[in-house]
């Protein structure tokens, strides 16, 4: 698969908190370097599908409105909103943060990422 289509088949769908989904397209090596506006993370594949895990019980729909989708050889850089639902109110969908992530694919997976975050 093009890795721009790989990066835009994940972030349109329900991956970003679907814990089994998403492992289906992360690298078992996996690193994701996150710089958001409470701090820095350094997350390894168990961290993030425990994130997702989290975002599960938490939301009941996601979503991301992507802006830009960039690929230069192995890595696209995709800058998008991302909207949820909470299970509190279910019937407003709220703006969650704004993200920048460039991502490096190695064996058709997510394997780094380097992520900027900025919360609403």
């Amino acid at each position: 698969m093009k890795v721009r289509k790989f990066i835009e088949e994940i972030y349109s769908s329900d991956a970003l908190y679907n814990s089994a989904r998403l492992e289906e397209y992360l690298h078992p090596e996996i690193t994701l370097e996150w710089n958001s506006s409470k701090g820095f993370l350094k997350m390894r594949k168990k961290d993030i599908i425990l994130l997702t895990k989290e975002l599960e019980r938490t939301y009941i729909s996601m979503r991301s409105d992507i802006s830009h989708l960039l690929k230069d050889d192995k890595t696209v850089t995709i800058r998008y909103k991302h909207y949820g639902k909470t299970i509190e109110n279910p019937s407003e969908e709220v703006l969650l943060a704004s993200f920048i992530t460039i991502w490096e694919i190695k064996d058709d997976k997510l394997f780094y990422g380097y992520q900027m975050s900025q919360l609403y």
